[in-house]
């Protein structure tokens, strides 16, 4: 059963549908587990990753409101920013990225490299900001300046998140179980980085509006496990309430934080194996604020026993790659 979602706008941003590439060697190294992944890393449009999925209905939805400024949030390597900034370009929208030095980093690599290139690259006119006080009154002031020009504002939240933006990893989940139908693999897990939450909301709820069994494990990239739980719960609810769906149960969905380490964008040993594992066997390269903590998470557990040899899991790779470069000094050869 396909999932219709004829009833929302929607503008084209990505290629689709992305790859699901089988990895044998990387299987054999996690001690006899099947390894699949989604490749939403190389979706197309500013670099690709899967906030492309997300922009498509949150865009189509600010252009029918008439906008032609967009306003959106995040750190500085922010992937988010980097595709809203890339998108806007494609459709000729001005972008405003206003961006909290969340993350406890500086240097030329995390400061200006990586997606904070990228970001001025695809057109937008990027704010700095020291935190949240900073960000609401550079957001007001942005508004007030938009609107006097005669500008009319359409506001992103971080990562896109939303009950809309969910509605993007509805799709993805639909088209990933289709690609599993035809190629005869009925998946025991699918294992998704978490951050606001958004994407593994909208995988979450396809899942069990597919009536799919699959296990859901929530790689936690920055919050808890409890706090990411509670995140996937509101947004489902929210996107479900979009559908006219019922309240979604959860059942199959897990989060983990093992991974997340001393916090967000914070690199650790075990992420940085991970990245070079996936890199080393397979020739994919995550990135060491989402991917590369996510698949930590998957390698732990596959390490542990908690995924058996023999298992399939699909791992859903969300893109990220441009902040590799902003983590360059901390690489080992």
């Amino acid at each position: 059963m396909a999932l219709d979602l004829s009833a929302f706008a929607r503008v084209s941003l990505g290629h689709w549908p992305t790859p699901l590439d089988e990895c044998p060697r990387l299987g054999a190294a996690l001690g006899g587990v099947r390894v699949l992944v989604k490749r939403d890393d190389v979706s197309g449009l500013g670099v690709g990753g899967n906030k492309l999925r997300k922009l498509e209905f949150l865009l189509a939805a600010a252009v029918d409101g008439g906008a032609d400024t967009v306003i959106t949030f995040g750190a500085l390597q922010t992937n988010h920013g980097r595709l809203t900034a890339a998108a806007c370009a494609r459709l000729g929208l001005r972008c405003e990225l206003i961006l909290t030095r969340d993350v406890p980093r500086t240097g030329e690599a995390y400061e200006r490299s990586g997606n904070m290139a990228l970001h001025t690259l695809y057109g937008a006119t990027v704010h700095l900001c020291d935190d949240q006080r900073a960000v609401d009154e550079t957001y007001a002031q942005v508004v007030e300046r938009a609107t006097a020009a005669g500008h009319t504002i359409a506001t992103i939240p971080v990562g896109g998140s939303n009950a809309l933006g969910v509605l993007g990893y509805v799709a993805a989940t639909d088209e990933l179980f289709t690609q599993l139908d035809a190629a005869g693999v009925v998946p025991d897990r699918l294992v998704v980085p978490v951050g606001s939450a958004g994407t593994v909301a909208g995988v979450a709820l396809a899942t069990e509006l597919l009536g799919r069994s699959t296990r859901v494990v929530g790689a936690c990239v920055s919050h808890t496990a409890a706090e990411s739980l509670a995140d996937i719960r509101r947004l489902t609810g929210e996107a479900a309430a979009l559908l006219g769906a019922p309240e979604p149960t959860l059942a199959g969905v897990h989060t983990d934080d093992r991974a997340v380490g001393p916090g967000y964008g914070i690199p650790t040993d075990q992420m940085w194996a991970a990245v070079r594992l996936f890199a080393e066997t397979e020739g994919i390269t995550l990135d060491p604020v989402y991917t590369g903590k996510a698949a930590a998470c998957l390698v732990d557990q596959a390490r542990t026993g908690e995924i058996a040899p023999g298992e399939t899991v699909v791992f859903l790779h969300t893109g990220g790659l441009p902040g590799l470069f902003a983590y360059a000094p901390d690489l080992r050869t």
